[in-house]
């Protein structure tokens, strides 16, 4: 099972989370140049929406029948797109916060 796909949100994620709470960046994200916050959040949507659109297409084959598909890998599919559904969730969560608390500072 590939994993990547999944430990790269995390890692993007814990960066965003990082910068929006003003904790250095990792020395690897630093040497880079920086991480520019709209692409980051773009790669994770993406990677969220990729992860949901392959659990509903292993679930759909495993519905039809598909001999190559077994109820375990379904199951853990779903469940690694509902985590990664709901952590983005709570990332959306925290950034309309730090927004909120933008728009109330006094000026």
């Amino acid at each position: 099972m590939d994993t990547r796909g999944i430990d790269q949100m995390l890692s993007d994620l814990r960066s965003v989370s990082q910068a929006a709470q003003n904790k250095p960046v990792a020395a690897t994200e630093q040497a880079a140049g920086g991480v520019n916050f709209a692409d980051v959040l773009n790669n994770a949507l993406k990677d969220v929406s990729a992860a949901q659109t392959e659990a509903r297409g292993m679930a759909q084959s495993f519905s039809a029948g598909d001999p190559n598909v077994n109820l375990q890998d379904v199951m853990v599919d779903l469940q690694k797109a509902s985590l990664s559904f709901q952590q983005m969730v709570q990332v959306r969560n925290r950034l309309v916060t730090a927004y909120q608390d933008i728009m109330n500072m006094p000026v």
